[in-house]
């Protein structure tokens, strides 16, 4: 379980990089902010493309960021959206944390400074990974 401390420093890492975000068609702007076990922060924001099939999510590039920069033990994820409720990861994130961060805290974030906490697994039960193989 992180520190007080180490959960705001994960939203703001979090709100910073949603203002990074490209989201012409929607609007709808998301921060994510990846920590690994040794402290080290990914961040990632949602970038949309004109086909809409190809938008990749917050979560998803700050989880690809740290994998692709040798990160693979995670410990925490945050997301942070301007929304009137903080906003869970979509289906197909949660797929992705579930595969690479299982048993990480999950710090949901508004603007507005509501914050929920869960774990990976309380946000998709039963995922589906190589055990099934």
């Amino acid at each position: 379980m992180l520190k007080t401390e180490e959960r705001a420093a994960l939203i703001r890492a979090a709100s910073q990089a949603r203002e990074h975000a490209h989201a012409p068609y929607s609007h709808f702007r998301v921060g994510s902010a990846l920590r690994d076990r040794s402290g080290r922060i990914f961040t990632g924001c949602n970038i949309e493309n004109a086909t809409l099939g190809l938008t990749i999510c917050a979560e998803r590039v700050a989880v690809f960021k740290a994998l692709s920069e040798g990160a693979r033990d995670f410990d925490a994820v945050a997301v942070v959206a301007d929304t009137e409720r903080v906003t869970p990861p979509c289906g197909a994130c949660r797929q992705i944390l579930w595969e690479f961060c299982r048993d990480a805290e999950v710090i949901l974030s508004n603007l507005g400074g509501q914050i929920e906490i869960r774990r990976v697994a309380e946000l998709f039960p039963e995922g589906f990974d190589a055990s099934f193989l």
